[in-house]
């Protein structure tokens, strides 16, 4: 209790703010508010009305969250490192506060208060109007999260803008993604997010004193992306329609998602895919300070039994037999992040980069969550390593066994590969916005030894598909160009004769439009040949029309070409999934940039499409309202200006949208550098 006698010492409170979010690097985050990171110093000026009477002493009270039931002691002197401690200078009327946290401290919003304490230990003043925000620490070497590297934290914790790679292992694209991390009110939705967790919701005590622990929180984050079995943030959808929400597709950034999401009372954005999931998940770890990259696996698992294959069932007409939902599956690719951090829950050997995976596929102790599991675990087979290891491992490693099953239920194998699943693992550079393979992250040379004893340890064996009979060797294979959407386009299905003699077979050839989670829309095709190999070649021609009225919002054709012999040889099948590659949208900016002035983009359409256009909209990293145009003829170019008011400084990417009644999500992007613009300084000679 104050004492009413005594006259207010402490007048004003400077916290500072403009040097120290400079000094913890949150300055982007905001410029009104105190934001620290743990484990490194900060400093507040306290305006006095007089000097500090002898004998008299400053304490110091941190309270965490709402509420008094975290409340820490600052104690006086640095110690160990291990506990809040502060020290102060007093010079003239002012007294400067220096104040650290342990490197291990709770992240989240602290309430500071400020006592005198009488030599007699009454409380005579206290002060504690004063918050803050306190953050992981990549940069302080006694913090679980910290990264020596510093190119590497300014690409995984303080670049807003990043490539997510999609499309398929032979024909990799990019999707331009802004994360936005340091976007207004996006540091106060991550907490929303923890906050509405149901661990918090059931225990707020016990969550709040486990986020020190990036591992936990990464954890909790992973539930949250999703809304399967929470409030999370992103409702899933694998195929349309999407009418009563957002096509995943059209999405280029993470912040209208969590605005949307905050702003509509923490109930679930519709809709998101995997890469959706993944930026979402990578946006709000690296705003907490947890340097964090989003992974694409091209070729990837989804092992639902747990057996380390992927069991693909076919009737006799080579239709699909997985109806349930519930069946293995292979995905074209499949995203996830990567976050980095010291695993002092494991053995030696698991610190670096974890996987996490916010997209909601299985179980994980109960809720639809994955990871954080050690990417070195995966490659060296270390299934037993916290969280989600077998799943994991099979997503990257998994057979792909193919069966007929015969009208009398009888099951003939037709094929095992078990060399495409986990292909081309890839992440943006570090060193500009070229793709950089990490594939040898998660798995050793395929056919090496050190991949046959990660095969043994995982508890897989290691099966090649193989000849037995030796006479006639036969290969089948699918060769196909780039195919453009809206265009006509040959798929080649090569077959080879090996032996020493020819060979009568039938060949069939399918043709079906398919989900990047290779779930069928329709067919666009089916032909038979009947053949005789020495050595031979089929040519199936996809028009337009064939796919048009069926293509999913992925623009993928699935294409199975199936070899029978005419004997008692084993049929052999091959597959091959062909992005359709739309044109992307030119955009120009031209001139310089400068912040807060406006400046008009230059975008450029070209329709490739035999048929009109209708209904075109152009829209800008959701920052304007959208453009829109009438019609587009076949062939035709428009072009359009918009103006923009860039308001922050720095490189940034522009992220542009395209859509129309038959032709949507036409992407396009323009790095631009915002300056700030000085006043000349003139100076007088005399």
């Amino acid at each position: 209790m104050a004492d009413h006698r005594w006259t207010q010492l402490i007048c004003e409170v400077d916290l500072r703010t403009h040097e120290n979010n400079s000094r913890h690097r949150t300055r982007d985050i905001d410029r009104e508010r105190l934001i620290v990171r743990r484990g490194q110093p900060f400093s507040i000026a306290l305006q006095c009305s007089d000097t500090l009477p002898p004998k008299h002493q400053l304490q110091l009270v941190v309270h965490l969250g709402k509420g008094d039931q975290f409340e820490l002691k600052v104690q006086q002197d640095r110690g160990n490192g291990q506990v809040w401690w502060f020290n102060h200078q007093v010079v003239q009327d002012e007294i400067l506060l220096t104040l650290q946290s342990p490197a291990d401290a709770v992240i989240g919003q602290y309430y500071l208060a400020i006592l005198i304490i009488s030599p007699d230990g009454r409380t005579v003043e206290k002060t504690n109007s004063i918050h803050f925000h306190l953050l992981f620490n990549p940069w302080c070497k006694d913090d679980v999260v910290y990264l020596s590297d510093d190119s590497l934290l300014q690409e995984y914790v303080m670049n807003e803008d990043g490539i997510i790679y999609v499309g398929s292992w032979d024909h990799i694209s990019d999707v331009h993604w802004n994360y936005g991390q340091f976007e207004d009110r996006v540091m106060d939705i991550c907490f929303q997010i923890l906050n509405n967790s149901n661990e918090f919701l059931k225990n707020p005590q016990m969550d709040i004193e486990r986020r020190s622990d990036p591992v936990y929180v990464s954890r909790i984050i992973s539930a949250m992306i999703n809304s399967n079995d929470d409030r999370g943030v992103l409702t899933g959808r694998w195929q349309g329609p999407y009418s009563d929400g957002v096509t995943p597709t059209r999405w280029a950034g993470s912040v209208p998602i969590l605005r949307w999401w905050s702003k509509d009372g923490a109930k679930a954005v519709k809709y998101g895919q995997c890469w959706v999931f993944a930026a979402v998940a990578c946006t709000v770890l690296r705003c907490l300070g947890v340097p964090t990259r989003v992974i694409t696996n091209f070729n990837s698992a989804h092992d639902v039994d747990g057996n380390l294959s992927i069991d693909s069932l076919y009737n006799e007409e080579l239709e699909s037999m997985d109806s349930s939902g519930r069946q293995d599956s292979t995905w074209n690719f499949h995203c996830w992040v990567e976050s980095w951090m010291r695993r002092d829950d494991l053995p030696k050997g698991n610190d670096g980069w974890q996987v996490l995976d916010p997209t909601p596929q299985e179980l994980s102790d109960g809720k639809f969550c994955c990871g954080p599991c050690p990417v070195t675990a995966i490659k060296e087979g270390n299934l037993a390593a916290k969280y989600d290891a077998p799943f994991i491992f099979a997503e990257v490693n998994a057979d792909i066994i193919s069966w007929i099953v015969k009208r009398n239920g009888q099951r003939q194998k037709i094929r095992v590969d078990d060399q495409s699943i986990g292909r081309n693992i890839s992440t943006k550079s570090v060193y500009g916005d070229q793709r950089e393979d990490v594939t040898l992250h998660y798995k050793y040379p395929e056919g090496s030894e050190e991949e046959r004893e990660v095969y043994r340890k995982a508890g897989r064996s290691i099966t090649h598909a193989t000849n037995d009979k030796g006479e006639p060797k036969l290969m089948l294979q699918i060769k196909h160009a780039k195919p453009v959407f809206g265009t006509d386009f040959d798929v080649i299905i090569e077959v080879k004769n090996e032996g020493g003699a020819d060979v009568c077979a039938d060949l069939v050839v399918l043709a079906k439009t398919i989900t990047y989670t290779s779930v069928h829309q329709g067919m666009c095709k089916r032909e038979a040949f009947s053949i005789r190999v020495p050595a031979h070649q089929e040519v199936v021609r996809l028009h337009y029309d064939d796919y048009v009225s069926c293509v999913s919002e992925h623009r993928l054709i699935g294409i199975k070409a199936f070899l029978e012999f005419r004997g008692e040889e084993m049929p052999i099948m091959s597959t091959a999934n062909i992005p359709l590659s739309t044109p992307q949208l030119s955009v120009q900016v031209p001139g310089k940039v400068f912040v807060n002035e406006q400046v008009s983009a230059t975008i450029c359409f070209t329709n490739p499409l035999p048929v009109p256009l209708k209904g075109g909209v152009f829209t800008v990293s959701g920052l304007l309202p959208p453009t829109e145009i009438h019609e587009v003829a076949p062939g035709q170019k428009v072009c359009v200006k918009l103006p923009l008011v860039p308001r922050r400084t720095g490189v940034k990417k522009l992220l542009v949208d395209f859509d129309s009644d038959m032709l949507k999500d036409v992407k396009g992007v323009a790095t631009v550098i915002v300056r700030k613009k000085y006043k000349p300084t003139f100076m007088r000679f005399y």
